[in-house]
């Protein structure tokens, strides 16, 4: 059976009233930014890959779309994926598909270190801002990959990869990524310098030593020594993808909004130490429990500072979650964006909400007020959007969040989740 990916409407929308004292539990999906990346480690081995534990979200059912145009086999049911592999790829991966979905560039690293060739389209995605590839790129070139663009396409070559050290300006998420995949059939040792370290990556690593690969750290660098193959790694249970921290973050900040008590099962502490100390500074109770979290708001809480920084600072991605919860805080948190530029154009349709922001270069000060009031409003991305449904549950009256696509590019059923302990809240 083969996936169908559903027609994406634009005209679906969140409705949220304001919703107090959150109650029960929720249980936290795996984790989008994992799945992704494991889905395309899959093409480095020809056979028979499951993964469990998979969401049912939008841009899983992208990249099933974009490996079966590979002639990969893909079959989905149950949180589970079974991804048939052949020993022949198409290695052209269109653009009708990887226009909608950033992660699409993942492939590229697989492609190449299995057959040295592929052809990518320039990606796309969520708009806050340019994200470019060109670190990918450099860092594959290191290996012995040569790049040529033409007609929005990345054509990529590589007769033999060889290992080398791949210094990464920035510790790139994606970037250490793609070096990972090309790198675990290359030949020789390859040594990434300043490497990515969330814990996605670690999933990843997991993943392909599983498959064969031989990677390791040597200090404050990952080494990665090729080999000539690699195998599925799953059993017929599947690999287990880890838990979606940015989707626990989201559940986090509407109990600091609404107030109350819920238990995040699957929730992995140890994913999100910075924000579990920056939401307690902020005075939210937050326990571990047998194999989740428990967050308790008994109080309105009290504004902080927050700046974004590379892991296992504070992620980028929880940014708007925390601007929703300085909205309705007391008193004033100036808010630091130091990964991304243009992630604040959110800000406007909070301010329709009556919140009080000021946007200054890459800070934003956010002064508190005791309420939000309900309005129509419109997400422009994945995160920004599910903030302002956390936004809107803090709001007296009505708020309506357009957009409601974006937001299922990353989460599975957020309103029902909401709406399970609690919240006033529905999809229509």
């Amino acid at each position: 059976m083969s996936v169908v990916l559903n027609a994406v409407d634009e005209r679906g929308t969140f409705v949220t009233q304001r919703s107090r004292d959150l109650d029960g539990e929720v249980c936290i999906s795996g984790a989008k930014n994992s799945v992704l990346k494991l889905m395309a480690a899959c093409l480095l081995a020809q056979g028979r890959h499951v993964l469990a534990n998979v969401p049912d979200i939008s841009d899983v059912s992208l990249m099933c779309e974009l490996l079966e145009a590979m002639g990969v086999t893909v079959t989905r049911a149950d949180h589970r994926l079974v991804v048939d592999v052949p020993a022949e790829l198409n290695t052209e991966a269109p653009y009708h598909v990887v226009e909608r979905m950033r992660a699409s560039i993942a492939v590229l690293g697989p492609l190449l270190g299995r057959f040295g060739a592929a052809r990518v389209a320039l990606p796309g995605g969520d708009d806050f801002g340019p994200r470019p590839i060109d670190m990918h790129l450099r860092a594959l070139e290191c290996l012995g990959a040569t790049f040529s663009t033409a007609h929005g396409d990345i054509w990529g070559t590589a007769r033999t990869l060889t290992g080398a050290e791949v210094v990464l300006d920035y510790p790139s998420v994606g970037a250490t990524e793609n070096v990972l995949m090309a790198a675990v059939q290359a030949r020789g040792r390859t040594l990434i310098v300043n490497p990515a370290r969330e814990p996605e990556v670690g999933d990843l690593v997991s993943f392909l030593n599983l498959m064969g690969a031989r990677i390791g750290w040597v200090g404050d660098r990952l080494a990665v020594d090729g080999v000539e193959q690699l195998t599925p790694a799953s059993n017929d249970n599947g690999y287990w993808v880890i838990s979606d921290r940015i989707e626990a973050a989201t559940l986090l900040a509407a109990v600091g909004v609404c107030g109350g008590s819920v238990y995040l099962r699957h929730a992995a502490a140890g994913h999100m130490t910075m924000l579990i100390r920056k939401l307690t500074e902020m005075g939210m109770r937050i326990s571990v429990e047998d194999a989740g979290l428990r967050a308790t708001v008994a109080r309105r809480l009290t504004s902080a500072n927050v700046s974004t920084l590379p892991y296992p600072g504070l992620a980028t991605d929880y940014k708007p979650f925390l601007v929703s919860l300085l909205t309705t805080a007391s008193g004033v948190g100036i808010v630091t964006e130091n990964i991304f530029t243009g992630r604040f154009r959110y800000i406007d349709e909070l301010r329709r909400m009556g919140a009080d922001i000021r946007i200054e270069g890459h800070h934003a000060v956010v002064r508190g007020t005791a309420h939000l009031s309900g309005a129509p409003v419109r997400a422009h991305d994945i995160r920004a959007g599910a903030a302002l449904v956390v936004a809107g549950l803090g709001a007296e009256g009505e708020t309506e969040v357009a957009g409601a696509h974006h937001i299922e590019r990353g989460y599975e059923d957020l309103a029902g989740k909401l709406a399970g302990v609690g919240a006033v809240i529905s999809r229509r």
